[in-house]
């Protein structure tokens, strides 16, 4: 095949690509990162909190190497998700709600992303006129997606860490497919344009965002705490989640290329579904694991599981501070069999600080025998009762 055809058949691939649903596709080699050095920094550094799966002695080594896990490979075709689906308004009602990230109001991702680059495959055979041997990945595998994207030419890495791309912002999700077969890798996107802007940094609530260089603490990171985080949330992080349950989108929402460039994406497979984007708290707190498991079927929400999801709930529930809430977190610290929501339970009701919380934290307290709850009881009412001496 000459170069001309090469060229020609890539040109092919990426309009298929778009044609799929992607938004943007790009191609690059399968060569060591560059920013290796950075990413095992990042993990001696304790950053990946404890997401071990992230650190071991196989992720490591095949990060480094990427021909390593799919010897054969010779190109990575590097394609991005647009999911902005614009501002949907709050329900008119007094239900009071939690966040969730935009990735996440619609169909898991992975599921869509992985299908529609299957579909890309096959286009790939037909063009090629023969079998072609591949590796698909939607955030799964061992590589670093966004260095990959970079320089595919997808974008640029931006102080969030985020990639960013000058016609349509960071709104997007990656996917990789590693081929047999090669064709003529893009040009790295190597231009910087955050400039000096620092919003991300500035809004960030809970000083995740680090700057020099460009990494993320996930200890502190409330899309790690609010999802890949299991069992108790620290008591010095609860009231920085304010109202998200599940991942936060604050450095992305004041990001100008954001607001200057985003473009909704009328994507069914995006859309949001009920009862995404606005999850009523007092109904979370109400579920079971039946209801969990069949109200956030092929949802990404899934992934923080009933025991996460609830646990989220209820610390937002103590930072919305509504007496409207006690009987629901009573019923949920009486009640609920998983300790750890009991625990978040009791912390939410020491927040919302009413004088008719103290009974309801005494009688739980004594039917109460997991410990840590009864640290959180114990927590709570002294905490109800430093409030009260200083009135």
């Amino acid at each position: 095949m000459s170069t001309k055809e090469e060229h020609q058949y890539a040109k092919k691939i990426k309009e298929q690509a778009y044609n799929l649903g992607f938004s943007l596709c790009g191609i690059t080699t399968p060569e060591s990162p560059l920013h290796i050095e950075e990413y095992h920094k990042w993990l001696s550094d304790g950053l990946h909190a404890d997401m071990e799966y992230m650190g071991n002695d196989r992720a490591r080594h095949m990060r480094a190497n990427p021909k390593d896990i799919f010897p054969e490979c010779k190109s990575i075709l590097v394609v991005a998700s647009n999911y902005y689906q614009g501002e949907f308004l709050h329900p008119s009602s007094d239900a009071i709600s939690g966040k969730v990230a935009r990735y996440a109001w619609g169909k898991d991702y992975h599921t869509v992303m992985k299908h529609r680059l299957q579909e890309l495959m096959g286009f790939v055979e037909c063009v090629s006129g023969k079998p072609v041997r591949y590796r698909l990945y939607v955030d799964t595998g061992p590589l670093l997606e966004r260095e990959l994207a970079q320089r595919a030419g997808l974008g640029w890495i931006g102080k969030n860490t985020m990639l960013i791309n000058h016609n349509i912002g960071s709104w997007t999700l990656l996917a990789e497919a590693m081929l047999d077969i090669w064709l003529p890798p893009d040009e790295p996107y190597i231009v910087d344009r955050c400039g000096s802007c620092t919003f991300c940094i500035d809004a960030c609530p809970t000083d995740a965002i680090m700057s020099d260089p460009r990494r993320i603490d996930s200890n502190k990171c409330i899309s790690y705490l609010t999802i890949e985080h299991r069992g108790a949330i620290n008591s010095d992080r609860r009231s920085d989640l304010d109202d998200w349950v599940f991942g936060c989108d604050i450095c992305q929402d004041v990001c100008p290329w954001n607001n200057r460039f985003a473009m909704v994406e009328h994507d069914v497979d995006f859309a949001p579904v009920y009862p995404l984007p606005h999850l009523d708290l007092h109904n979370l707190l109400q579920m079971d694991q039946s209801e969990f498991s069949r109200t956030f079927s092929g949802s990404p929400v899934k992934r923080t599981k009933r025991s996460g999801l609830i646990r989220n709930a209820s610390v937002a529930l103590g930072n919305h501070g509504d007496d409207k809430s006690i009987h629901a977190l009573a019923n949920s610290l009486s009640e609920d069999p998983d300790p750890i929501i009991r625990a978040h339970s009791a912390w939410a009701l020491g927040k919302i600080g009413d004088k008719k919380v103290v009974n309801l934290l005494n009688c739980a307290r004594d039917n109460e025998d997991d410990v840590d709850v009864l640290v959180e009881i114990k927590a709570a009412l002294e905490e109800l009762s430093s409030q009260e001496k200083k009135q």
